[in-house]
């Protein structure tokens, strides 16, 4: 019996059965999954993003559905670090794939300090850092909006955890190879890449917008084209491991990221419509590089070819 292709990637101290993770935001803590999806094939498990305490988000309505996307203002609603260490963490640490917990705070204190918190807890492999939120002691800027602070952050989790440390990178700015450049030099261990983008929808009956919060991110497959280019650019800009985030509904999808550069990919809205999208995906790559006779999914992993050099610089 012939051996299939090899799906295994290693990003960083990360060692994954295939590059197929699940981006934080969109499948909860994994247990909401469980009667859907076999968890134990994907690559990662990244949850829902974490603060000090628990957060109860904005108020509805806070998803609308778009063309080819979604937008959302859910604000980050959570249950807090000590309900998901008590209450979430115990089911996850019986699954095989890796876990990464996916923090945020709304200054640099707060991000360090769930660093610290999540060092003592088994059962995590990774974190992932949020810097699309606003810092509060800097007027509400992002803090991934600029490089200065995006490396603020970055090292202050890195001083408080030796876990692998993933910095999550926003599209909301003029050149996401600055920010990308600052957390690799502030000893991020990944990238992932991109967050939502900012829009807005109206409701013309009643000349208010759709979502309570004015403005929300957008996902989905109307962005795929900007996160292919952010990810191709910030490949392009530093040395260490991307993973790929943006409009990824199918295999195909996935495969795009890959060649572009990416080392693993991250799926989110899918889900929502698809719960076992992420299996599919992991199927499809499989298929898609035996198919070719690939050896490995590492094989196709940056063989983008393009009629001049990589470098934007």
């Amino acid at each position: 019996m012939n051996k299939g292709p090899d799906l295994k990637i290693t990003i960083g101290n990360l060692e994954l059965q295939n590059p197929v993770l699940t981006a934080s935001g969109t499948f909860g803590y994994a247990q909401e999954f469980e009667d859907l999806v076999d968890l134990n094939r994907l690559g990662a498990i990244i949850v829902k993003g974490l603060a000090l305490r628990p957060t109860k988000g904005n108020p509805p309505p806070r998803i609308v559905e778009t063309p080819c996307g979604m937008l959302n203002a859910i604000g980050l609603e959570n249950v807090g670090i000590d309900a998901f260490a008590d209450q979430k963490l115990p089911f996850l640490k019986t699954l095989s794939p890796p876990i990464l917990a996916n923090i945020y705070g709304t200054c640099i204190e707060d991000y360090a300090e769930l660093a610290a918190r999540l060092e003592t807890l088994e059962g995590i492999a990774g974190v992932e850092v949020n810097i699309s939120c606003p810092n509060v002691k800097a007027g509400g800027i992002a803090f991934g909006a600029d490089p200065d602070v995006a490396y603020r952050v970055v090292a202050a989790v890195r001083e408080k955890t030796t876990k692998h440390l993933m910095v999550k990178l926003s599209p909301n700015v003029t050149d996401i190879t600055l920010i990308a450049r600052s957390a690799e030099a502030a000893g991020a261990d990944s990238l992932s890449l991109i967050n939502t983008i900012t829009g807005m929808a109206i409701d013309l009956e009643t000349r208010r917008p759709k979502i309570a919060n004015i403005t929300g991110g957008l996902s989905g497959p109307a962005i795929k084209p900007i996160a292919l280019r952010m990810v191709w650019q910030v490949v392009q800009a530093i040395q260490i491991p991307v993973i790929g985030i943006g409009g990824i509904i199918t295999a195909e999808d996935a495969l795009e990221f890959l060649v572009a550069g990416a080392s693993a990919v991250q799926i989110g809205t899918a889900n929502f419509i698809n719960p076992q999208v992420t299996t599919d995906i992991i199927d499809g790559i499989e298929a898609f590089i035996a198919r070719r006779n690939i050896a490995s999914v590492t094989d196709i992993i940056g063989t983008l070819e393009t009629n001049r050099p990589g470098s934007l610089e």
